[in-house]
């Protein structure tokens, strides 16, 4: 039976959610991968004898990369969603962050393999938009709060698979490149994307109608970009900056911190019993040198995407019977407390460490509940999309900004990552503060300039 709204039928339908699920399902693999294998990885790309400080100042790196390739890329691909479909977009987006990061298993320097990380999130950051707009346009009639969960919840699945993986394969300074190959994997649902899923019977309504418009000599609009950076909208555009750069921020240059801080003191750890090993006759096992055990890190990042698993699911759901302050509001109080409690006042060998890791991806995770409920709500209909595309990328270029930050300041931290998830963790009071500026119409905002075509 075909869904006359959306011009799909039901199996069609069920193959445009499978395929969004996936591409983001990877994607978020894609975006825990270098931050499970950060510490092996630049033990073994730097010259011998690096301090902590310099491999933690090459994470704040690599994290900058990151997140400004996926602001970029989500800047780049979405364009190419509205110009070539969803559908082409979206495969693209796949086959880049796959096959860009399939090819870093080549790369010896450091400074190369930054680079490529920022190239292969292009990818990353194109996926989200192509996705969910596809899912969207092929399920008009599903409950908001539902889909935004389900769609949520894939990055952090992703992050799940690949813990599990690197529970039964060890990650060590001479065997971390085969995390690549794991990477490099999904290019084959890139192609299957681009075979055999449909386009948006939307987009192509649209493209159908633009093409029309155009002929008939039907006149050019306005700049919407311009329409968002000048009064009226101006207070909104800048707002929803804000409450977008809140959640990516503390994801990026906060809870990312957790993953590596957990390596970095089984290291210390392991490197204490090594040297106290000869006087006790005791021999050191081979995986000591690097850690306590390799597989501990993998179970912190499975603690953390379990937790945003179902702050994903919940966060809409929270958003919804709380209000959009007053959510936000209580999201952004629960994620401070969890984040100054677990870099203020534990360390990874702690037994409770992976439950407040799990709460910290549980409530720094719903508010991306929160984003796709409220966020469009700014901005009046004719500039929603693009609104909310800004809102979000220029979070991320935030983040990027914070990154390069505590790169630079890494010798202020001595290479302790629970000093700078202590202070990064002030986002969160930021989010506390800003959400009170929203204005309190946000279903029915400002009516756009009169001289932009709708």
């Amino acid at each position: 039976m075909i869904d006359t709204e959306a011009g799909f039928s039901r199996n069609q339908k069920l193959a445009v959610l499978a395929a969004g699920f996936a591409a983001w399902m990877f994607a978020g693999l894609e975006n825990a991968l270098f931050v499970l294998i950060h510490r092996q990885m630049m033990l073994s790309l730097l010259p011998a004898g690096s301090g902590e400080a310099v491999i933690t100042e090459w994470f704040a790196w690599n994290q900058a990369a990151f997140m400004l390739g996926a602001a970029v890329g989500g800047w780049l691909f979405g364009l190419m969603g509205d110009r070539i479909g969803r559908t082409r977009a979206l495969g693209a987006s796949v086959l880049c962050y796959s096959l860009l990061t399939l090819a870093a298993c080549w790369i010896t320097q450091p400074r190369l393999m930054c680079g490529l990380r920022f190239l292969a999130m292009l990818g990353f950051g194109g996926t989200w938009p192509n996705a969910v707009s596809l899912v969207t346009e092929a399920w008009p009639g599903a409950s908001r709060p539902l889909l935004a969960g389900v769609m949520g919840t894939a990055a952090n699945f992703g992050f799940v698979l690949l813990g599990t993986i690197a529970l039964k394969f060890e990650v060590t300074p001479d065997s971390w490149r085969w995390t690549l190959l794991v990477g490099g994997a999904p290019a084959i649902l890139g192609l299957l994307i681009l075979w055999l899923v449909p386009e948006s019977r939307r987009w192509l309504t649209q493209r159908a109608s633009s093409v029309a418009g155009s002929t008939n000599g039907a006149p050019l609009r306005s700049s919407v970009t311009g329409q968002l950076f000048k009064p009226p909208l101006l207070s909104r555009t800048l707002i929803g900056i804000l409450l977008g750069a809140v959640p990516v921020i503390g994801t990026a240059a906060n809870a990312n911190w957790v993953v590596p801080w957990r390596d970095q003191v089984a290291a210390r750890q392991a490197e204490l019993a090594a040297s106290a090993a000869p006087a006790d006759g005791i021999a050191t096992p081979a995986k000591k040198k690097t850690g306590q055990n390799p597989r501990d890190k993998a179970r912190t990042m499975i603690s953390r995407s379990s937790g945003a698993i179902f702050g994903s699911l919940l966060g809409g759901l929270i958003a919804t019977l709380a209000g959009p302050r007053l959510s936000y509001f209580l999201i952004s109080l629960a994620t401070f407390a969890v984040s100054s409690l677990l870099f203020g006042t534990m360390q990874p060998d702690d037994p409770w460490f992976d439950w407040a890791v799990f709460l910290l991806g549980f409530f720094g995770v719903a508010y991306f509940g929160w984003l796709p409920l409220f966020l469009p709500e700014l901005f009046p209909v004719n500039v929603r999309a693009t609104g909310s595309g800004i809102s979000f990328n220029s979070g991320r270029i935030a983040a990027a900004a914070v990154s390069i930050f505590v790169g630079l300041r890494m010798s202020s931290f001595g290479g302790d990552y629970s000093a700078i998830g202590l202070w990064t963790g002030l986002i969160y009071a930021v989010g506390m503060l800003v959400i009170w500026l929203a204005p309190t119409d946000s279903r029915k905002p400002q009516t756009a300039p009169q001289n932009s075509q709708t």
